[in-house]
């Protein structure tokens, strides 16, 4: 019996998804984002080990509370890719029990993406950035990995939502937001949102527990206004209401 290494669930997430979901967050993560606010999920031998029908039997419990407010389960991580056939095992289970499904991804993982976006309804694309140099220097990676997940995504019928952190000095221009409206226009199917999110600083304390070298250190969190400037831009460049 296949089984997968979680870190933990958040029962009531508002924020990952439409409605109120069950957030599973995955261990494992090939990327080394400088604005990671999650570093104790990268280790994939970390965690808790648990089998499919473990964790559905654990989402099920909580259907009564999210199924009124067309809410479901959102798979997270890390990159719940990264454990391909743990999470096709349970995004099978969760579409046999009723449960709208949505996996939170930057797209880097293994595995056959085809069949996992058959039972997925929602895919939160994180899009780190802009160009093969820009993810390099903010992720530790290229963007191969994502560009063969977009092929998969683009052949499925799995809704999307993109996501982008906004960093101060980083991702912050009119520039570079046009450019990700371009590349979002031009490759990202069935497309229902775009998110900007701001820049935050909660998740540092875990690097000084963890002893891992931040980054960012010394950036400021992402003013809101000027965040809200940027996402009623993008919106009007992709006609998004």
């Amino acid at each position: 019996m296949v089984k997968g290494k979680i870190h933990s669930i958040e029962s009531m997430g508002l924020v990952d998804g439409p409605g109120i979901r069950v957030v599973v967050f995955f261990q494992g993560c090939k990327l080394r984002c400088a604005y990671c606010h999650n570093p104790d999920t990268w280790q994939l031998n970390s965690g808790i080990e648990i089998t499919p029908s473990e964790i559905v039997q654990k989402i099920v419990r909580f259907k009564p509370y999210f199924i009124r407010s067309g809410g479901g389960v959102t798979f997270s991580g890390g990159d719940p890719l990264l454990q391909p056939q743990f999470l096709l095992e349970c995004l099978k289970l969760c579409k046999q029990n009723g449960i709208h499904t949505a996996i939170d991804t930057a797209g880097f993982g293994d595995g056959d993406y085809d069949e996992i976006l058959k039972y997925t309804d929602l895919v939160l694309l994180d899009i780190k950035h802009t160009t093969g140099k820009g993810y390099v220097n903010l992720t530790g990676r290229d963007a191969t990995d994502v560009n063969i997940f977009m092929q998969a995504l683009r052949k499925s019928k799995s809704r999307v939502w993109v996501r982008h952190v906004v960093v101060p000095g980083l991702t912050d221009s009119v520039e570079h937001i046009a450019k990700l409206a371009k590349i979002i226009q031009d490759e990202v199917p069935n497309l229902d949102k775009v998110e900007l999110l701001p820049y935050h600083i909660l998740g540092v304390s875990k690097y000084e527990a963890l002893s891992i070298p931040y980054k960012l250190k010394g950036v400021e969190p992402m003013d809101k206004d000027k965040n809200n400037e940027l996402q009623t831009l993008i919106n009007n460049l992709l006609s998004i209401k």
